[in-house]
């Protein structure tokens, strides 16, 4: 007996997930899911609000916009000790912010850093302070690196900090990847959680990964789908419509969440969170189709595998079942790069969504790794 698949019945859902993180897929406002009212949702988010206040005198909890790049950029920063170091946080996508999700791990790791996240151009907050036109012409990779790079440049002065933590996750480490390079003299050290080392790569392992599994599991539906794009990315154009069927069965089968067939967590996380209101939560998915074609060509020629030299230290963090972007090629790189200091770190339990999925294991891993790093080259600098 064939296995039947969940996501005949649950297109938005799947649509929602290739959408969300890593790879653009077709920007058409089908893939928008439903935006509800979430008047009901008042009295949790209320609570999570008052347990995550932070109100320690030395601590600090701010929301603004800042001029980035020509547009105003969404910014959040939470800590429990100014005196902590400070660590910018690059969210995937492109357009998925993190800020709507903070709420389900951050809270551990402001005790130990000062956590900077924004929404990128023509992502959540940022996406409805700026009028379209504006920004249309503008999503470029190299204007979002440059739009990193300024906003460092900006915390530091404000925060009075010498440099940064910088740490990106999914698409958000090719923008944090290129900033370090083109910047070291901005960061203490790089984080990479889902990294993205060779987007076609990264497109062969988790289509194998796919189809193995959909044979193995006798999904009669997966193999079918998937071998009618095979070879995968083969010698022809990796499209918009073959990636979504070449990402819907990895992910089905647990390389974005490990183990699990959703993530609803992630998903529907933003409807709960006291950061976001009913018109940043919805600009979420006008942000996706907003941003993903526009990106897709560029995106698709992503490839690290030449840097043999990185100028700062680098950590980074391997999902074991990470099959979004998988993290084999990820190891390979780092075990033959040259850089002062390098470290990387298997997560067995998680697939793509590391902080939400061990949430222990990232913040013992920061502390362990990253924050000596940047403690001692603060404290160099007040010598």
């Amino acid at each position: 007996m064939s296995e039947l698949s969940p996501t005949v019945r649950r297109p938005a859902r799947v649509l929602g997930a290739l959408v969300s993180l890593l790879l653009p897929v077709l920007a058409s406002p089908a893939l928008a899911e439903e935006c509800p009212d979430r008047s009901s949702y008042a009295p949790a988010r209320e609570i999570i609000a008052d347990l995550g206040r932070i109100t320690a005198p030395t601590g600090v909890q701010e929301e603004y916009a800042v001029e980035i790049g020509g547009l105003k950029q969404w910014v959040n920063v939470r800590g429990q000790d100014r005196d902590n170091p400070l660590l910018l946080l690059v969210h995937g996508g492109p357009a998925s912010p993190v800020i709507p999700t903070l709420w389900q791990f951050q809270r551990p790791l402001e005790e130990y850093f000062t956590v900077a996240n924004y929404d990128q151009r023509g992502a959540g907050r940022t996406f409805l302070l700026n009028p379209p036109e504006d920004a249309a012409d503008t999503i470029r990779i190299q204007r979002y690196v440059d739009d990193a790079i300024e906003l460092a440049e900006y915390l530091r002065m404000r925060y009075h900090k010498r440099k940064l933590v910088l740490a990106g996750h999914s698409w958000g480490t090719v923008v944090a990847m290129h900033a370090a390079l083109q910047r070291p003299d901005l960061f203490h050290a790089y984080v990479g959680m889902g990294q993205v080392i060779n987007v076609r790569t990264n497109e062969q392992l988790s289509f194998e990964y796919g189809l193995r599994t959909a044979r193995e599991r006798g999904n009669r539906e997966a193999v079918r789908e998937m071998e009618s794009i095979a070879p995968y990315p083969g010698d022809q154009p990796i499209t918009r419509e073959r990636i979504v069927i070449a990402r819907k069965w990895p992910q089905y089968y647990g390389g974005m969440s490990a183990f699990r067939e959703e993530s609803k967590y992630f998903f529907r996380g933003p409807r709960l969170s006291p950061d976001y209101d009913d018109a940043a939560r919805c600009a979420i998915n006008a942000g996706s189709v907003f941003t993903l074609g526009r990106l897709l060509d560029e995106f698709l020629q992503v490839d690290f595998t030449g840097v043999k030299r990185f100028p700062i230290p680098v950590v980074m963090l391997m999902g074991r079942h990470d099959y979004t972007t998988p993290s084999e090629p990820t190891a390979a790189w780092l075990a033959q790069v040259q850089a002062p200091y390098k470290a990387g770190v298997w997560f067995e339990r998680s697939a793509h969504m590391i902080p939400w999925e061990e949430p222990g294991r990232t913040l013992v891993s920061l502390l362990e790794q990253v924050r000596p790093l940047a403690v001692q080259g603060e404290a160099e600098t007040q010598r």
